[in-house]
């Protein structure tokens, strides 16, 4: 379940892509294996970099090649191990909202990123958001959990201010908002509620069946109640 939709970036052959808080791994995974690029997981919790390895382990046994192009290790965003100009690409998906101070994050991704590089952000709807905190303050005080309800404007005017310009602004995942008030609405019961399990089948047929029609809603529904707003933008080339 890929958040930032990979194809509007312009990834091409032999480009250099990282993903920045790859937590499990799923957009490092899928940038391998839909383009042939060379791509880096870089996350803080350790727990996910061992399923992102395990993973990259199952690639490793059905596509060596693959596998090849792909590694994962711990670090921090505000303190990248990589040279200036590193990457082509760098996907920052559904982190900035866990990070109390995340301007020096975009400064390090800034650094790193090269001239006419691209970037994409995800963050949390702002609206959707604020009805899981106000339907559950377990939701909002759970350890390592959201810490901030951004504004998609305000941070898109943050980003430019480190000398990027938007290029592309879409939702994501219109269908796993009211999943998510049901976990909030049911937060002590969330894992065995009928209704949030009955709503998680819905989505997991959903993911594996693909049907044309519900697809089409959601597409319609994201530009609105897409639970992710994705925010895509490009570096600026050197004078």
């Amino acid at each position: 379940m890929l958040t930032v939709d990979l194809d509007r970036l312009d990834i091409g052959p032999g480009m250099r892509l990282l993903d920045l808080g790859c937590g499990e791994g799923r957009h490092a995974h899928g940038a391998c294996f839909g383009h042939d690029v060379f791509c880096v997981g870089l996350d803080l919790d350790r727990n996910s970099l061992v399923t992102a390895r395990k993973g990259l382990g199952e690639i490793a046994k059905a596509n060596t090649a693959i596998a090849r192009r792909l590694s994962v290790l711990q670090g921090h965003g505000q303190w990248l191990p990589f040279r200036d100009d590193a990457f082509d690409v760098v996907i920052c998906s559904e982190v900035l909202e866990h990070i109390h101070d995340y301007v020096p994050v975009l400064r390090e991704i800034v650094r790193v990123l090269k001239p006419n590089g691209r970037l994409a952000f995800s963050v949390p709807r702002a609206w959707p958001e604020r009805i899981c905190w106000r339907l559950s303050p377990g939701y909002r005080n759970s350890p390592g959990g959201h810490v901030r309800i951004f504004d998609a404007s305000a941070l898109e005017a943050e980003v430019e201010r480190q000398g990027l310009h938007c290029v592309r602004r879409h939702g994501a995942h219109a269908l796993h908002a009211p999943f998510w008030w049901l976990k909030c609405a049911f937060w002590n019961r969330r894992e065995d509620h009928w209704l949030v399990r009955a709503y998680h089948r819905f989505l997991v047929w959903e993911m594996t069946a693909r049907p044309r029609l519900v697809r089409m809603l959601e597409a319609c529904a994201n530009p609105v109640m897409g639970k992710s707003v994705v925010l895509c933008f490009q570096k600026e080339a050197r004078r």
